[in-house]
Parts: structure tokens; C-alpha cells; sequence
């Protein structure tokens, strides 16, 4: 399916007293581009978590935030800093020594410096490891999701932009041949009236033939229409085909300007304007598929 770069998503999953809570944005870029944030005791993972991301999501800018909620009554230690306490208990005797003071050293006095006593997680690696790979996933296809739903509404403005395409195309290929025979008719009444004689027929169609030559625009016709067909067969195959479409488009810009500067009939160059406003459409919605 056509994938919209455009996507927001907060996903929260539980297991085991672990809570992991995801929130995943993105926009339109040229490339893939990640940005990762996630708390320091599991940021072991992230290698794990940039993996499962980028096998899904190919192309636009990305910002993924995780944080953990662990409950477990088994994750929480507190952990003695015996040789810190030791020392802070050295330089206060030496300090009530110095000072002639009396010394009343206790554990509570000591558990107040800083350091001393540290609470930290108790972790399973593999088992948080695991948890945190089934809430990234379950998270990422919830966003790819969204994004294919934008998608197939682009995809639904685009082929109605491409229907518009391929009618204003069609003006042009009947007007093309008239825009000759008009110019032969008015070359011939134009000389008639100002040298008031008969128009060569050799000369004449030298001059018709030359014109017909410069203002000649079947085979920008003819590539502008394979490039619609082209860009139709990619919608239809679906992402990621991006960078392929804005290809396209450029392509498609080429030979419209292209049209417009061989074209000398009015009736064409108005078709030319439509035929680049419903292209800029075109551009601008390209920008936003993955």
C-alpha cells in the first residue's frame, strides 16, 4: 500500500509489572532519518530498537521517545558504597580529632552524604529486552498503520490529479495538428494581401514544413503520457516509491515547459498553465509519500 511519511503515535504496552510507554513521530524527509531517546538503563537495547524500526519504516524523518515503568518488587537494591563510607568516616574522626570536638558518629550521620547509599534496578536484560521488543514493534506497525490510511487518500487526490493530467494532454494532442494547418492558411492569406499575387506552392509548403518542424510536440506528447502511465503503476505497486514519483514529476515539469515553448496557439499554452498547476498539485503531495 502507499504510505503516507506523516504519522503520529503513542502506544503504551505492558508485561510482567513492566510498562513501557512509546510515543513515535514523523514527517516528510529525503531520507530515513532516526532519533532515538530512552532511558539509561535500557539504552543496551537500542541497536535492537533502531533495527525494528528501520526494517519498517523506510524513509522520512522519525522521532521515537520510550520511557520504563518497572514495578517488580525484585528491581529495586540498595547498594552500600562501603569504601566511600569508610573514608567520610575517617575524615570526621580526623576532623573531631583536629578540632578537639566530640565525636558523635552514627550510620544515620554517615547515610546522609551523598553517594553512600545508591537505590538502583535490578534488571533482565534478556526478559526487558524481549518486553521492550514487543512494545517497539506493536508500536511501529500501529503508526504504519496510520500512515498507510493517509496514504491511500493521497493516492485518491493523486490519480484524480493524474485523470486531469491525461484530459488537459488530450486538448493538446487534437489542437497540435490544427495549429499548422491554421498557420499555412494565414501565411497564404497574409501574402496574397500584402504582395497581391499568387502564393508558390513550393515555397509555400517549404515554409509550412519548416514551422511544422519547430512547433513540432509529438514526442513530448508521447513521453508525458508514458510518465503518467508510469506513475499510475507505481501508486497501484506502492511504497516505497517516493523518491521514484518526484523523479517523475520533474520529468513531467521538463516536458510540459517543454510543450509550451514550442507551442505557438494560444489555445495550447492555456492548456500548458493547467497542465503545470495540476503537476505543482501533483509535486507537492509527492513530497509526503514514503
Amino acid at each position: 500500500m502507499l504510505r503516507s511519511m506523516t504519522g503520529f503515535g503513542c502506544y503504551e504496552y505492558s508485561e510482567d509489572d513492566i510498562t513501557f510507554t512509546i510515543e513515535i513521530k514523523t514527517v516528510n524527509h529525503r531520507y530515513f532519518d532516526l532519533f532515538l531517546r530512552m532511558p539509561k538503563q535500557i539504552q543496551a537495547f537500542e541497536d535492537r530498537v533502531r533495527s525494528i524500526v528501520s526494517n519498517k519504516i523506510q524513509r522520512g524523518k522519525v522521532d521515537v521517545y520510550i520511557t520504563c515503568d518497572n514495578k517488580a518488587e525484585d528491581a529495586i537494591d540498595v547498594v552500600l558504597d562501603e569504601r566511600l563510607a569508610r573514608a567520610y568516616s575517617d575524615a570526621l574522626k580526623a576532623m573531631a580529632d583536629h578540632l578537639g570536638i566530640k565525636d558523635d558518629i552514627s550510620v544515620s550521620t554517615l547515610a546522609r552524604f551523598p553517594d553512600i547509599l545508591k537505590v538502583e534496578k535490578k534488571e533482565d536484560d534478556e526478559r526487558i529486552g524481549n518486553i521492550l521488543e514487543k512494545a517497539v514493534d506493536q508500536a511501529v506497525s500501529s503508526l504504519v498503520e496510520m500512515r498507510e490510511k493517509e496514504g491511500e487518500k493521497l493516492k485518491e487526490s493523486m490519480v484524480l490529479n493524474l485523470q486531469n493530467v491525461r484530459a488537459y494532454l488530450d486538448k493538446v494532442r487534437e489542437r497540435a495538428p490544427l495549429v499548422v494547418r491554421e498557420y499555412k492558411e494565414k501565411l497564404e492569406a497574409r501574402i496574397e494581401e500584402l504582395a497581391g499575387m499568387k502564393v508558390d506552392p513550393a515555397r509555400l509548403a517549404m515554409e509550412v514544413a519548416l514551422f511544422a518542424d519547430k512547433c513540432s510536440i509529438d514526442e513530448e506528447i508521447v513521453r508525458l503520457e508514458s510518465h503518467i502511465d508510469q506513475m499510475n503503476d507505481l501508486l497501484e505497486k506502492g511504497s516505497p516509491v517516493g523518491k521514484k514519483l518526484d523523479f517523475l514529476i520533474q520529468e513531467m515539469n521538463r516536458e510540459v515547459n517543454t510543450i509550451g515553448a514550442k507551442a505557438s496557439d494560444l489555445d495550447i499554452t492555456r492548456c500548458v498553465v493547467e497542465l503545470k498547476s495540476e503537476i505543482e498539485k501533483l509535486r507537492e503531495q509527492v513530497q509526503n509519500i514514503e
